[in-house]
């Protein structure tokens, strides 16, 4: 008969390989290239949009969304 431990082990192994999975099929599925930010409308430069693909907002606005200054 299995212990807990063994229990919990088979759980965690369970839920990493589903974690890796859905890693897996989320880099393999296709992004789209936002060019204007869906908050201002501005133009994203394009070293950000290089350096974050699926990026959707630009600087200022996503400093907005996160509540800095």
């Amino acid at each position: 008969m299995a212990d807990k431990v063994d229990i919990a082990s088979d759980y965690i192994d369970w839920r990493m390989e589903q974690a890796l999975q859905a890693r897996q099929a989320a880099a393999q599925a296709p992004t789209r290239e936002v060019i204007e930010c869906e908050d201002c409308g501005d133009e994203i430069p394009a070293a950000r949009r290089e350096r974050l693909p699926g990026v959707a907002t630009c600087v200022p606005c996503q400093t907005r969304r996160e509540g800095r200054r």
